[in-house]
């Protein structure tokens, strides 16, 4: 590999870029192609949590983010985002949300449920009730005593606790 590569053509060996800017420069009569450097820089608090005490200026350096550290980059930052949502399940009020990310993985809607308390129980209960559907998928014997069961409302009762013990 020449000396005179640039860090963009010794790069594009491994992971083409996405930007490559390039101009002509007439020297004589010969047109030369020089490439322009794309680097970008950006300093900032984006973990939105303005307690946590921020590094000097000159104390912070450059962190190259690519896919392979972006989930560790990420953790480092420690993004974080608190605010209130209207309450759709009750109606009444809003709930008080705080969430934190850590990787990729913790934007999904699933991620997300799991860190609104109210969300994570209705979850889990969807899954149970999933879990119960898989297997009665193919268990008629169960099928027919849990279908039983909730015709005769006499055995219902009995299976719901009393008021003061839920």
């Amino acid at each position: 590999m020449a000396k005179g590569d640039s860090v963009q053509k010794r790069l594009t060996k491994v992971r083409p870029p996405r930007v490559q800017m390039t101009y002509d420069v007439e020297i004589g009569d010969a047109i030369e192609n020089k490439e322009l450097p794309f680097v970008l820089g950006v300093i900032g608090d984006y973990g939105g949590n303005p307690e946590r005490e921020q590094k000097r200026l000159k104390e912070r350096s450059f962190v190259n983010v690519d896919r392979d550290n972006f989930d560790e980059v990420l953790a480092g930052v420690a993004p974080a985002a608190q605010f209130q949502a209207p309450n759709r399940l009750s109606g009444e009020g809003n709930l008080s949300v705080e969430l934190h990310f850590r990787a990729m993985a913790d934007f999904r809607p699933e991620s997300i449920v799991r860190q609104v308390e109210p969300l994570s129980k209705l979850l889990d209960a969807r899954t149970k009730l999933a879990d119960l559907r898989n297997k009665l998928a193919g268990n008629d014997k169960l099928e027919d005593i849990l279908t039983d069961v909730l015709r005769n409302t006499d055995q219902l009762s009995q299976l719901k606790p009393p008021a003061g013990e839920a």
